[in-house]
């Protein structure tokens, strides 16, 4: 379940030099917990199925805002994450991409929040590429490039990766990838493939690198 990986990774973000602050007050979980409850009471019915909350904005205390300072974009990515992963074991979907807003309120006292989700459309479709070290690479208006060359998007040292190997691109509503012609070919999900529109979760195999692509 993706909530116990969130809760795993911020124990983990808070040990060390910041593990004495964190033994009272409010607990960077509790944020991802009510995060993913908020997905679930403004889930509704879209075109293509449940529709969830994928912009968040969350006061918090002063006291508390300048806890997490130390590492709040860290905090903010492991929330982003927990959102995604709850959004893909729950079957909901977003209309634009998950982005989560930090912000200090004066009226509150230490350990209080209050956290709020919309639905905020973003322009055309959502989605990115996942890397093996967890970095993202956002599917914007230009394709995803990958393979060996050091101009294409995603530069992969595999031997068995082509030169230009294969891309990622908008294509009217979906995404897609598309093989370009390498000599060791492009798999989605174990099968071989020279175009595949993707869906939320696919792995992308070039060579031995596996990229996953998330809809979010």
């Amino acid at each position: 379940m993706g909530l116990q990986q969130f809760e795993r990774r911020l124990e983990r973000l808070v040990e060390g030099v910041f593990a004495k602050a964190f033994r009272g007050g409010l607990q960077p979980v509790e944020l991802g917990r009510r995060l993913t409850r908020e997905m679930d009471a403004k889930r509704t019915v879209g075109v293509r199925g449940m529709l969830a909350p994928n912009a968040f904005v969350i006061a918090l205390a002063e006291e508390d805002r300048k806890r997490f300072e130390s590492f709040e974009e860290a905090l903010i990515r492991e929330l982003a994450d927990a959102g995604r992963e709850h959004a893909r074991t729950e079957g909901y979907h977003f209309v634009g991409p998950i982005t989560v807003q930090l912000e200090t309120d004066p009226s509150l006292t230490s350990g209080m929040f209050l956290l709020s989700g919309t639905v905020q459309e973003g322009e055309g479709p959502v989605g990115s590429l996942v890397l093996a070290d967890g970095n993202r690479v956002a599917v914007g208006e230009d394709p995803v490039t990958i393979g060996r060359l050091p101009e294409c998007d995603i530069v992969l040292g595999d031997t068995k990766v082509s030169r230009r190997h294969a891309e990622v691109r908008r294509d009217g509503g979906d995404v897609v990838v598309v093989d370009l012609g390498s000599t060791n070919g492009t798999k989605v999900n174990g099968a071989g493939v020279r175009e595949r529109r993707l869906a939320d979760g696919d792995e992308i195999t070039v060579g031995t690198t596996t990229l996953r692509f998330e809809a979010s």
